[in-house]
């Protein structure tokens, strides 16, 4: 796999022209070909910009879903798209935003792949070899929260026949990806940073899951979607949310630890952009094989760190890992969900071109 020193977490603003069109589109004003047409521009406006500052990987920007989880629920029949456990956002300045999560209700059934179609399209119009186009997926334990132990047991006896078609339908996707030259694959884990919070352990608990039990289920769900696949790095990102600048969760890495010890990804993307993501010394428990991207510029507001800070806190993580295996990327994606957040597209470009600045001036 090439060097990667500057990475993406995925998400990217949607332009205000694309959010008018997919209203436009949902309210049958245009039809599907008009609405592909306005999704393609905005895809290769993405790539032009992550091209132009000079990122090591390329994504897509996740444009084409109306949130980080949208190719799952979108792509099967089986979920009740806002009828799940709600979450709430909370803000460094105070107040809150609920989102409201999908439910499985019927059992699943794929009516088209995820997102192969999306990397097929990326890949044809990066240009160049010398950077990476990367896929993004959810992962098993992120699904995981879609159930619950009332809702849905008419669909799934229990959480785990549930998890076991979603890894079916995971690892299918996997293996086409890689058949289409995918060679980065990036699956994003944020509920296991909600482990970490007793208010959300405690919500897990009343819907039937005792988040103990399922931490040690979703480690091997995640790895079952995984295994076996050659040709591809397979890289975890683990954030605390973020939604509109919000988070849902704080604390540091210690108590789910062995996340990193268990599965079996190469790579590890994780949130460290403020004091609610904890220190660095969980990655002295990293195997020696594993690299890690620190998410050390924000993507939750526009006020751009500096270099000096950056090159700080880079050097204080290489006490505990060395140097050669970290690289640099913002702490999640800059959209997760449809709306975006606090940030403009000239922020956005700010922040990417700061981390592969600050990496170059590193690493070289």
């Amino acid at each position: 796999m090439t060097k990667i020193r500057s990475d993406v977490v995925g998400s990217m603003l949607r332009p205000a022209y694309l959010l008018q069109a997919r209203k436009r589109y949902e309210d049958g004003e245009i039809g599907h070909p008009e609405f592909k047409e306005t999704e393609d521009r905005a895809v290769d406006e993405a790539i032009g910009m992550q091209e132009r500052v000079g990122l090591d990987v390329i994504s897509d920007g996740e444009l084409r879903r109306y949130s980080f989880y949208g190719h799952l629920i979108d792509s099967l029949d089986g979920f009740d798209k806002f009828g799940g456990w709600a979450i709430r956002f909370k803000y460094e300045g105070g107040g809150e935003r609920e989102v409201k999560r999908p439910l499985v209700v019927s059992r699943l059934r794929r009516n088209r792949h995820l997102c192969a179609e999306d990397f097929t399209y990326l890949r044809a119009r990066v240009s160049g070899t010398e950077r990476l186009t990367k896929a993004t997926l959810i992962s098993a334990q992120q699904a995981s929260a879609f159930y619950d132990g009332e809702k849905s047991k008419a669909a799934y006896p229990d959480v785990e026949a549930y998890l076991a078609d979603i890894v079916d339908i995971l690892r299918e996707e996997v293996r086409e990806l890689i058949r289409l030259g995918c060679s980065y694959i990036q699956v994003d884990a944020p509920q296991y940073a909600a482990l970490l919070d007793p208010a959300l352990r405690e919500g897990y608990r009343k819907r039937g899951n005792d988040p103990d039990r399922l931490i040690d289920l979703c480690i091997e769900m995640d790895n079952a979607v995984i295994e076996g696949h050659s040709g591809a790095t397979f890289a975890m990102h683990i954030c605390r949310g973020n939604a509109w600048g919000g988070f849902y969760a704080s604390g540091g890495y210690g108590p789910i630890a062995k996340i990193f010890s268990r599965t079996n990804f190469s790579r590890y993307l994780l949130e460290y952009d403020d004091e609610r993501s904890g220190g660095f010394e969980v990655l002295r428990k990293l195997p020696e094989d594993r690299t890690v991207a620190l998410g050390l510029v924000t993507t939750k507001n526009s006020c751009l760190e500096s270099k000096a800070e950056l090159k700080a806190r880079i050097e204080e993580a290489s006490h505990y890992m060395p140097l050669e295996r970290l690289s640099l990327s913002t702490q999640c994606g800059f959209a997760s969900e449809m709306a975006g957040g606090p940030l403009t597209l000239e922020d956005e470009e700010a922040k990417l071109r700061l981390v592969v600045e600050t990496a170059e001036e590193v690493w070289g």
